[in-house]
C-alpha cells in the first residue's frame, strides 16, 4: 500500500481536473451576461436595474434548490447527479440567446439557477469524501480555480464573440450564449465516464488504499461532529459557528458577483475600448484570483492559521474595492486585482468549517445550507450595483456598499472556530 501523501497526490491528479473543468463551464455560463450587459441594454432596452435583478434572480432559485439537490446527490452519487446538472444548465444557458426583454431574461435566469443548483456544494461535499481535513482547503482552492479560469478565458472569448454581431442574423451576445453554453453538455458525459463516486469505486486506488482513506475520513468526521454536538441536519440551524460562516460567506458573495457581473462595464468607462480590449482587461483581476486560490488555502493547515488567513483575505477585499472605487483606471484596476486575489483564498477555507462540525447527510445538507444562504449575497450585490448605477448615473456608486459589507465580514472572521480547534490527532493516530 502506498503512503497516504502519495495517494493524496494521485487523487489530486485524477479527479481535480474534471471537477475544475466542470466549474469553469458552470461559472462561464452563469456570469457571461457581464460581457453582454451593455449590448443587451442597447438591443433589448434592459435597464441597469433590470439587469441587476436578472443577474441576481439566478441565485434566488439556485439557493432555494440547493439543499434538495445536495441531499439527492448524497443518495444517488456525484457521478450521475453532476452529469444531470451539467446537461440541463448547458441547454438553458444556450437558450439565453432567445431572450426578448426583461421578463424572458428573468425567467431564463431563474431556470438556469434551478438547473445548476447543487453543483458547488455538491462538489464541496464530494471532496470531503476524498480528502482529510488538513488537505481540504487546498482541494477546495484548486476547485475554485474554475471561477478564475472561467473569467480569464470567458471575458476575452466573450469579447471576440460579441464581434460576430449580425452573422447569421444573430446579435453577438446571442452567439456568445450559444457557443459558451452547449459544450457543457459534452463535458457532462466525460464526467459520467471518468468520475468515481467514492474512493472504493476508484480504479486508480487499491482496495486497501481506498478503505484506509475512507476510514481516516470517517474518524475525523465522527470526532468533529461529537465535539460540536451536531449529528442531524436540524442541528445546523443551532450551531453558532455554522451561522457565522454563513454570514461571512454572504458578504464575500456580494463582492464576488458584483465584480463578476459589473467589472466589464466599469472597465468600459476607462476610455474608448473595443469589446476585445474590455474582455482582456476584465481577465486581469481573475489571473490574480487564480494565484490567490493556489497560494494561500494550502497554508490553512490548522484552526489558527485558517482564522488568520480568513481575516487577512477579507481585509484585502475591503482594501481592493476601496481602491477600485477611488483609484481611476490604473489604480482602480490594481484594486480589483487585489480584491480578486483574496476571493478564492478565503472561500475554500470557509467551506472547511462545516466538515469539522458535521457528518453524513447532515454534512451534505449543512454545506448546501451555507452556500444557499450565502448566495443571497449573489443576488444582493448585483441588484445594489444596478440600482445605484441607475440612481446616480455612476457605475462606481455601488462599490461603497460592497466595501461596508465586506468590512463587517472581516470583523466576523475573528470568531471562527472548528468543531475542535485542533484535529483529534491522538484519536486518528490510534485508529
Amino acid at each position: 500500500m502506498r503512503p497516504p501523501h502519495i495517494v493524496n497526490k494521485l487523487i489530486f491528479r485524477r479527479i481535480m481536473p474534471l471537477l475544475i473543468a466542470a466549474y469553469v463551464m458552470a461559472f462561464l455560463d452563469r456570469t457571461n451576461i457581464g460581457m453582454a450587459k451593455d449590448r443587451m441594454e442597447i438591443d433589448l432596452g434592459i435597464s441597469a436595474t433590470a439587469y441587476g435583478v436578472g443577474a441576481g434572480l439566478f441565485f434566488l432559485t439556485y439557493a432555494l434548490s440547493e439543499i434538495p439537490s445536495n441531499l439527492i446527490m448524497h443518495k444517488v452519487g456525484a457521478r450521475f447527479w453532476i452529469m444531470r446538472i451539467m446537461i440541463t444548465w448547458g441547454i438553458l444557458s444556450a437558450c439565453m440567446a432567445l431572450v426578448q426583454g426583461e421578463w424572458s431574461f428573468y425567467l431564463l435566469r431563474m431556470l438556469l439557477g434551478v438547473a445548476e443548483a447543487g453543483l458547488f456544494p455538491g462538489v464541496i461535499y464530494f471532496l470531503t469524501q476524498w480528502f482529510v481535513a488538513n488537505d481540504r482547503a487546498k482541494a477546495n482552492g484548486m476547485f475554485l480555480l474554475g471561477v478564475s479560469l472561467a473569467n480569464i478565458i470567458g471575458a476575452p472569448l466573450g469579447g471576440v464573440l460579441l464581434t460576430l454581431d449580425g452573422m447569421g442574423g444573430l446579435h453577438g451576445w446571442q452567439w456568445m450564449f450559444i457557443v459558451e453554453g452547449l459544450p457543457a453538455c459534452a463535458l457532462a458525459f466525460i464526467v459520467w465516464k471518468f468520475l468515481p463516486n467514492k474512493p472504493t469505486d476508484a480504479k486508480f486506488l487499491t482496495r486497501a488504499e481506498a478503505e484506509d482513506l475512507e476510514s481516516r475520513i470517517a474518524v475525523e468526521e465522527k470526532a468533529g461532529a461529537e465535539a460540536s454536538g451536531n449529528s442531524k441536519l436540524r442541528h445546523v440551524l443551532k450551531d453558532k459557528q455554522i451561522l457565522l460562516v454563513v454570514a461571512i460567506y454572504f458578504t464575500h458573495q456580494i463582492a464576488v458577483y458584483a465584480l463578476s457581473f459589473f467589472l466589464p462595464s466599469i472597465i468600459g468607462t476607462y476610455g474608448e475600448l473595443s469589446t476585445i480590449q474590455i474582455g482582456l482587461l476584465t481577465a486581469i483581476p481573475w489571473i490574480f484570483s487564480a494565484a490567490g486560490a493556489l497560494l494561500l488555502p494550502r497554508l490553512a493547515t490548522n484552526a489558527s492559521r485558517s482564522r488568520l488567513i480568513a481575516t487577512c483575505t477579507m481585509v484585502g477585499v475591503v482594501a481592493g474595492f476601496t481602491l477600485g472605487a477611488i483609484g481611476g483606471p490604473v489604480l482602480g484596476l490594481i484594486g480589483f486585482c487585489l480584491a480578486a486575489f483574496n476571493f478564492f483564498a478565503l472561500q475554500p477555507i470557509l467551506f472547511t468549517y462545516p466538515a469539522t462540525r458535521l457528518s453524513g447527510a447532515a454534512l451534505a445538507g449543512g454545506i448546501a445550507f451555507v452556500n444557499t444562504v450565502g448566495l443571497f449575497g449573489g443576488f444582493l450585490g448585483p441588484y445594489v450595483m444596478g440600482f445605484m448605477e441607475d440612481a446616480t448615473g455612476s457605475k462606481f456608486a455601488g462599490l461603497w456598499f460592497i466595501v461596508v459589507m465586506c468590512a463587517i465580514g472581516a470583523i466576523l472572521t475573528r470568531w471562527l472556530k472548528r468543531g475542535s480547534e485542533d484535529p483529534p490527532k491522538a484519536t486518528i493516530a490510534g485508529h
